[in-house]
């Protein structure tokens, strides 16, 4: 399901900062009104698992991790190795500083690490009463969770930029600035979700025969391209048929890729997305 997208008011700020390591370093801060904020939850909820409410807790088929929230937010068990970024705790401590009503057992600092063994652990608690007490908290806190996501994207955007030669940051500027600006809301939409749903493209972990598959490399891809909304999308979807094909055999990703390819599509005008499963990483 598309939502009908919204004529944000809220455009790109950019401050100028100088300090004793960057000069003029760009700061990239988005300020989002609770109904612009309503919207893109609804949305990136809608991309994840069609807005099914028994989504908010899943562990897909071929992951290592149970996948949370309407962001679909991964927790690992301890001492759990991954090639992509645990993003739970964080949320639920984002959670704490607004004083959000977090389940005790979310809490424990003995043990703050995922609480099931395997996916079929998972499922065997599926209806289990702290299962169903996270399914309801995560539904309630929906405008928090959104509000995380905005969050960690103002934080790691500057440093994609900063990611690039020199020579070549006025170029990544310029793409940003023309696909922020972009058929209302949907560009500035289409980076904030595919952060969330691909990542910076930053960290040496997630690579896949050495290549990423985040926001850098879309925009490393766009470099050879006219800068457009739909260019952003095409360059999106070279970026993960790539992932696919340097994937580990055992991960069958290729089974991903069409739902990836829809969700891309949600990030363009006039166009319906098919009614998208629980996506995974």
């Amino acid at each position: 399901m598309k939502l009908k997208p919204l004529a944000w008011s809220s455009m790109l700020a950019i401050t100028l900062r100088c300090c004793s390591i960057f000069a003029g370093e760009i700061e990239y801060q988005f300020q989002l009104t609770p109904q612009e904020l309503e919207w893109l939850g609804d949305q990136i909820y809608s991309n994840e698992c069609d807005a099914n409410f028994e989504c908010l807790t899943s562990w897909n088929s071929g992951e290592e991790f149970p996948s949370l929230g309407i962001g679909h937010f991964i927790w690992f068990q301890a001492d759990q190795e991954s090639a992509f970024e645990e993003t739970f705790p964080q949320l639920i401590e984002f959670m704490n500083t607004k004083n959000a009503p977090v389940p005790p057992w979310l809490n424990e600092e003995s043990d703050p690490n995922s609480p099931w063994t395997s996916r079929d652990d998972f499922y065997a608690n599926f209806q289990s009463g702290d299962m169903q007490e996270l399914r309801n908290f995560l539904e309630q806190q929906k405008a928090l969770q959104v509000e995380f996501i905005v969050l960690r994207f103002n934080q790691t955007l500057n440093r994609i930029v900063l990611d690039f030669p020199e020579s070549v940051r006025p170029k990544i500027e310029k793409i940003l600035q023309t696909i922020i600006s972009s058929q209302d809301s949907l560009g500035l939409y289409a980076l904030i979700d595919y952060v969330h749903f691909k990542g910076t493209g930053l960290s040496d972990k997630e690579r896949y025969q050495g290549h990423g598959w985040g926001l850098r490399q879309v925009l490393d891809e766009m470099l050879k391209k006219p800068v457009t909304l739909l260019s952003f999308v095409e360059s999106a979807e070279n970026i993960l048929a790539r992932r696919v094909n340097n994937a580990p055999i055992e991960r069958n990703e290729q089974q991903w890729l069409a739902g990836w390819n829809n969700r891309l599509q949600t990030y363009l005008p006039s166009v319906e997305s098919s009614t998208l499963e629980c996506t995974s990483l």
